[in-house]
């Protein structure tokens, strides 16, 4: 078999380039029949553009995503509706919110000779106007605090949590609420709302965990609703919200499962995809059933 690392030399502040060339130099040793290969990222997009690339010679490879939720999620946009390659990410980002779904042995995607002995599974992809989502897409609130934390973590005292505060301060002081129109089967909504989380995995935003048992494999996204709600209130519950219990509150959320699910705003409005800013008036997220080959280390039981 192929592999093929794609590094992202930036992600997680660092560049992990010369210790994953170590490790995989180490590991192929023992393995005549396998080879690989090393590719380290020159922009934004140029592991997507690279993978499916790749994938369009029908040559059979397993992509190693080595960076953060970024990382993968341009690796899978690559690789969507291609047979002949398989993704996994290599958790050595800032945020890793994938690998978290799989609470304990989240690990093994740092496990390299458990990732080279490891199987495929068919995952699901949300495409959000066009660009394929693997874990969580948001718009609202928390997706605005998400994607401007960059604009505050070069000032001093804004390392880590402080950028993430001042962001979060910022935007509280621009509004919490906006205007949205919403439809979801038939589920329709106008009016003013708060956030809007779109699951097709778990975790997003560094840990907020909005449906338990949400799964990349169901055919169904799980959508959670954040209507108007004040500031005291959204502080009060948001720990119940970021923990997955947003069903105990129904006066605040509303949770919906479905295929697709379309928003549209007043202005242009900033989307959250896996991490990664898109921008639009009009949001249309549609799900693709079993659209992608996820590569599954050894040992992990999580699709059993």
């Amino acid at each position: 078999m192929k592999y093929l690392f794609i590094v992202n030399p930036i992600a997680g502040g660092s560049d992990h380039t010369e210790q994953i060339r170590t490790m995989a130099e180490k590991e192929f040793k023992n393995r005549p029949n396998d080879e690989y290969e090393i590719y380290v990222t020159k922009d934004p997009f140029d592991a997507a553009r690279e993978v499916s690339e790749r994938a369009e010679t029908g040559e059979n490879l397993y992509i190693l995503a080595c960076g953060g939720d970024g990382t993968f999620n341009l690796c899978c946009n690559g690789a969507a509706g291609h047979d002949n390659i398989a993704v996994a990410p290599f958790p050595v980002g800032t945020g890793n919110d994938f690998c978290r779904m799989f609470g304990e042995q989240k690990d093994l995607y740092l496990n390299l000779p458990a990732l080279l002995d490891g199987s495929t599974h068919k995952i699901d992809l949300a495409s959000v106007n066009g660009r394929y989502c693997a874990c969580i897409a948001s718009v609202g609130f928390d997706a605005r605090i998400g994607i401007n934390v960059h604009k505050y973590d070069k000032l001093p005292l804004c390392k880590g949590p402080g950028a993430y505060i001042a962001s979060l301060v910022v935007e509280t002081f621009k509004g919490m609420t906006r205007s949205v129109s919403i439809t979801c089967g038939d589920f329709s909504y106008s009016g003013p709302y708060t956030l809007c989380a779109v699951c097709n995995g778990r975790y997003y935003g560094g840990g907020f965990n909005p449906v338990r048992d949400a799964l990349p494999d169901d055919g169904i996204l799980d959508i959670v609703l954040v209507k108007k709600i004040s500031l005291p209130a959204f502080f009060l519950n948001v720990g119940k919200y970021k923990k997955g219990r947003a069903d105990s509150l129904p006066q605040y959320f509303t949770h919906l499962k479905s295929d697709h699910v379309t928003f549209e705003f007043d202005e242009e409005s900033v989307i959250n995809c896996d991490g990664e800013a898109l921008y639009g008036k009009k949001v249309e997220i549609q799900l693709y059933h079993n659209c992608m080959n996820l590569i599954v280390p050894k040992g992990l039981t999580f699709f059993s």
